[in-house]
């Protein structure tokens, strides 16, 4: 006798322990919270047999996109692999979806995973796994799209239907449907305060309007609710960083570089990514930030970026330049330029966008600023190939500008401040730029 789960969903177990495990393992990581790994490692240790253990086992590491996780994702595939027999029509789709990712296929991957919940858009799992694919490749519609699919099969008696709430609301603030994101986000979090994703998403709001006294209050008065014991938590101060830097408040924001971001020295690719990112914008500013660029180089060493997902690399590479180690910087290029002449998709992502922003950063860094314009002045349009949100992808669109700036590009750097400035014009960084930029044309006499 074959057990449904929590959403009425048929599985291949008929052991109640292990679902009621599985149960526990996906909360956590709907929320991420805890330690989902150790949950369902937990789970599997007493039932080695529970292939949907396995799928999400496999699904989890999926969301860390980092090669570093690679053994236990291809232990988790070979294992359900070896199960399938017993497996379901939709948990053997789950090992599918897995396997592609595993091989590389993150685009075959994130299809299967799409398609597991057009036929069961009550596969929390699959949704979570797919949003997260989506956001990691770009699909800024699909963070959307692909959530309100599902919603129709869902009600707010679902347990689950908050954490659903609080995705579509991220898909709705990438599609630059603000009030409606914002409006969702509060919904989901009416029905669950501690989803560090529907807080974020509002945040994400916020930043994009540029409202950075209440992008601090929204995130500092629910700190209580989206930090202690987090997995979610250092992209979080992260956005409340970036709201102390547009109110130029450097002070604060190398506090909670120092204080949160940095504060465990995590070595974990996400973790990383927010603290190159961070550092980066200060660098842009010309703001020294001591001897923090060592620390993070070498943790980023550590991890080796290797060419697996380049969204990674290209924060690496920040890292290495910030530090001055050319050395480690030539190898991390020589690395993208082997990843891009594959075939996979992490190779069209490098070729795309990957390889010409790797090449402007160094440009930029060695004062090249022709240089640097040249390879990065045609990525904006395309830069969500390369994966993250428009608040993360915003560091192309900041380097290009200084790079006009301090290169003496007149009217390319007035153009591009305008052009920010009307996206977001009260945000000080913004008018900044846009005042320095009209300096820069009446020094040389141009209206």
């Amino acid at each position: 006798m074959t057990l449904t789960d929590a959403r009425g969903l048929t599985t291949s177990t008929g052991n109640s322990r292990s679902l009621d495990g599985y149960e526990r393992a996906l909360t956590l990581l709907h929320g991420y919270y805890g330690d989902p790994l150790a949950a369902i490692d937990e789970v599997l240790a007493e039932d080695p047999q529970f292939v949907l253990g396995h799928a999400l086992r496999a699904g989890m590491l999926i969301t860390a996109s980092d090669r570093t996780v690679e053994p236990l994702l291809k232990d988790s595939v070979e294992a359900a692999e070896a199960l399938s027999k017993w497996a379901n029509d939709r948990e053997r789709r789950h090992i599918a979806a897995a396997r592609a990712w595993l091989d590389g296929d993150f685009a075959l991957s994130l299809k299967t995973y799409g398609n597991i919940v057009v036929d069961y858009p009550r596969d929390s799992l699959a949704l979570q796994i797919a949003h997260i694919e989506d956001f990691l490749l770009g699909q800024s519609a699909m963070l959307r799209d692909r959530v309100a699919r599902a919603l129709p099969a869902w009600s707010k008696e679902d347990e689950d239907y908050g954490y659903l709430l609080g995705m579509h609301a991220f898909g709705l603030e990438e599609t630059n449907l603000y009030e409606r994101a914002e409006e969702q986000g509060r919904r989901a979090l009416q029905m669950n305060p501690r989803d560090p994703w529907a807080v974020h998403a509002v945040a994400h709001v916020m930043e994009m309007q540029g409202r950075k006294e209440e992008g601090i209050t929204w995130l500092t008065s629910r700190e209580n609710d989206w930090a202690p014991d987090n997995m979610f938590a250092i992209h979080n101060w992260w956005h409340l960083a970036l709201f102390h830097l547009d109110l130029d408040d450097v002070g604060a924001v190398l506090a909670l570089y120092d204080e949160r971001i940095r504060n465990t020295t995590s070595g974990m690719a996400l973790d990383l990514i927010d603290a190159s990112a961070m550092l980066w914008r200060l660098h842009l500013r010309g703001i020294d930030t001591g001897r923090r660029w060592q620390e993070l180089a070498s943790a980023w060493k550590v991890r080796n970026a290797d060419g697996h997902y380049v969204f990674n690399d290209v924060h690496a590479l920040m890292a290495y330049l910030g530090a001055g180690d050319r050395e480690a910087a030539r190898a991390l290029v020589a690395t993208m330029q082997a990843a891009a002449a594959a075939t996979n998709t992490n190779a069209m992502m490098t070729r795309d966008v990957g390889l010409p922003m790797a090449l402007g950063l160094i440009a930029y860094q060695n004062e090249e600023y022709a240089d640097a314009i040249s390879h990065l002045l045609d990525i904006p349009v395309i830069a969500h190939r390369f994966g993250g949100s428009h608040a993360q992808r915003d560091i192309i669109d900041l380097t290009l500008l200084e790079a006009a700036l301090r290169g003496g590009e007149k009217r390319l750097a007035t153009a591009l401040a305008a052009q920010r400035l009307a996206c977001k014009p009260t945000g000080n960084g913004n008018r900044h730029l846009w005042r320095r930029a009209k300096a820069m044309q009446a020094d040389q006499g141009y209206s």
